[in-house]
């Protein structure tokens, strides 16, 4: 009896050993590969890389804002000129983004203005209904001059209708297009454009007709209540951007310019010799520069 139960003990332990042996090799990711860990490991394959959210070559674009996207004063005095428009223009001057992105013969038929001179923020989302129905796959938007530019600083709108605003533009677009891409440009530096514009006789004549007051009006006056008036006016105009930023933030496929039209220098040669306020065919090329450098750059 115990020959007979010292061998079974010899057995058994020699079965655990080999077991545990097997055990080991497996969990240490050894052996010949031939277990299931082994075969799992050899036919599984890399999981795809999600699409990016942003496509840097989209194929349509849809323009929405105010004057400056409708090449106001570009071309003639108080007249629209479409086509040297920064977002959606034809002219070879510009080189519009539409251009840069499609194509000259494609940016023809796959890419559309729906911006109008003198418009709001409030206006916006009536135009985003407009661009909805060409099924774009970007639209721009460049607003918020008009809503600093009023008779006065109290006419102003409100940063909080503004955000309000910009939101329910936003909101309109995305439950007609969820997929599309905004991008979002600053509004530009008032403040600045006034000091390059009021060394010119001739554009301080056309400011008076009524191009924005609140910053141009008195242009030449520099006492304490005209510094405070354009001073109030360069604040709004920087909540305005703030505003842009953060809702642009809040959606996935929108992209704020990340103050680039705001910082940008307008010099003369950049704005209009009839009213040296709105960009000229230069500056119209220069805002096309920075918008197509901002769709096209790579996330990181």
């Amino acid at each position: 009896m115990r020959k007979r139960n010292r061998h079974a003990r010899a057995v058994l332990a020699g079965t655990t050993a080999a077991v545990l042996g097997l055990a080991g090799c497996d969990s240490l990711g050894g052996g010949d590969g031939e277990g299931s860990s082994g075969t799992q490991a050899r036919q599984a394959k890399p999981s795809p890389s999600p699409a990016p959210l942003w496509d840097s070559s989209p194929s349509s674009v849809a323009a929405v804002g105010d004057s400056i996207t409708r090449g106001f004063d570009a071309c003639t005095v108080l007249a629209d000129c479409p086509e040297v428009s920064w977002a959606t223009g034809s002219s070879a001057e510009v080189n519009s983004l539409a251009v840069r992105l499609l194509g000259p013969a494609k940016a023809v038929t796959h890419s559309w203005n729906y911006a109008t001179t003198g418009a709001r923020m409030a206006d916006l989302t009536a135009q985003m209904t407009q661009a909805a129905a060409e099924k774009p796959q970007l639209v721009t938007v460049m607003a918020g001059a008009n809503d600093a530019c009023r008779d006065s600083t109290a006419a102003m709108t409100s940063v909080a209708d503004f955000r309000a605003e910009f939101q329910d533009a936003l909101s309109t677009l995305r439950r007609a297009l969820p997929k599309t891409q905004v991008y979002v440009t600053s509004v530009p530096n008032l403040k600045r454009l006034w000091s390059q514009g009021r060394t010119n006789a001739l554009g301080k004549q056309v400011w008076k007709l009524g191009l924005c007051p609140s910053m141009l009006g008195d242009a030449d006056a520099l006492d304490s209540a005209a510094t405070l008036r354009r001073d109030t006016v360069q604040k709004r105009v920087e909540a305005y951007n703030s505003v842009l930023a953060d809702v642009c933030a809040k959606d996935v496929r929108c992209r704020f310019d990340g103050g680039a039209v705001y910082e940008f220098r307008f010099g003369t040669d950049q704005l209009s010799h009839w009213d040296w306020f709105h960009p000229s065919k230069d500056g119209q090329a220069r805002l096309a520069e920075m918008a197509y450098r901002g769709v096209t750059a790579k996330t990181s």
